[in-house]
């Protein structure tokens, strides 16, 4: 496990310094002037001269290797710049919003987790049957609505219709103070929906699973000697067929941040995906380059995770990757 994760810890650092250098590559080429992005309505009326001072100020007058050098050294002492948008440090913005995004990311993966692992163990107990078909059809259709689609729906039904969940934010309206009542009321639409949205994958890799692991030879002896019914399910379909859903836990990192994206823009959750929308949309580089080496970083966390308990849950399987 140590030689593994050490390995991957040196392949990680080309790939950030890739993702990094193809961040600021991706700001020269583009047609928008984080100049004017920074100036706003000032800007319009604000003469060469001016302009030219700020572009030196905010150094995107230099060089493209020059900028990157120059902000990858800064980074590795702990100084990510400062966000145009944000008015603050890029570090500070992060720190805020980390917990945020932290929160809505892990209850949305714990309930994607729970509800697809349960409903795959029941759909495989008897495959074909009205439960199978019914979620079987349901995950498929899911598995193709979009992620902002279903959280606009949600707010539609249960924050407009039937009143019963708050629209978005974090708190309600003109409320000054961040209280867990609140938090916790307002973490249910956007939970559930991303949550839902990422539960057809586990449910089909576990409703496989297990009905691959009902049917070989161990199982059907368990059953012969007279086990129950739920120990065989439980005790042994459903630990043979957790193992591929161990790695589809890294695998669907990128698509959770995805979905974050959308649904933090949707419910106006303010975390780290929230963040990104608005540092792209106001060109802040300096933001966007540090919360995609976070992406990146996560993403490869997520494999690492995934492999490791993979290896940890089958001893057959060595740590040699």
């Amino acid at each position: 496990m140590a030689r593994m994760t050490g390995r991957r810890a040196l392949f990680a650092v080309p790939v950030l310094l890739t993702v990094t250098f193809g961040v600021f590559a991706v700001a020269a080429a583009s047609p928008f002037d984080q100049v004017k992005a920074y100036a706003g309505t000032a800007g319009l009326t604000a003469s060469q001269e001016n302009l030219d001072q700020l572009r030196a100020n905010l150094g995107v007058d230099q060089p493209l290797v020059t900028r990157w050098w120059n902000w990858l050294t800064s980074a590795l002492q702990g100084d990510l710049g400062d966000s145009s948008v944000m008015r603050q440090p890029v570090a500070d913005v992060i720190v805020e919003r980390m917990g945020w995004s932290a929160l809505l990311a892990t209850s949305a993966f714990l309930i994607a987790i729970v509800l697809g692992t349960a409903l795959g163990v029941l759909a495989a107990r008897r495959p074909g049957g009205w439960l199978d078909r019914a979620v079987s059809s349901a995950a498929y259709t899911l598995e193709a609505a979009p992620a902002f689609w279903l959280g606009l729906l949600a707010i539609w039904l249960f924050a407009v219709k039937l009143g019963v969940l708050p629209a978005g934010g974090l708190t309600d309206a003109g409320s000054d103070v961040v209280t867990f009542g609140q938090v916790a009321s307002h973490l249910v639409l956007p939970a559930a929906v991303l949550g839902i949205s990422q539960m057809p994958w586990f449910f089909l890799y576990v409703r496989q699973g297990v009905m691959d692991a009902l049917a070989e030879d161990p199982v059907r002896g368990a059953r012969a000697r007279g086990l129950s019914e739920r120990t065989v399910l439980l005790g042994h379909g459903l630990r043979s067929g957790m193992l591929p859903m161990l790695t589809l836990i890294g695998s669907r990192v990128p698509e959770l941040i995805t979905g974050a994206l959308l649904i933090e823009t949707v419910f106006s959750w303010p975390g780290i995906a929230a963040a990104t929308v608005e540092a792209a949309t106001s060109v802040d580089f300096s933001l966007l380059a540090a919360l995609t080496v976070l992406a990146t970083a996560a993403v490869l966390l997520g494999n690492l995770l995934s492999d490791l308990l993979y290896g940890l849950a089958d001893p057959r399987v060595a740590f040699d990757g």
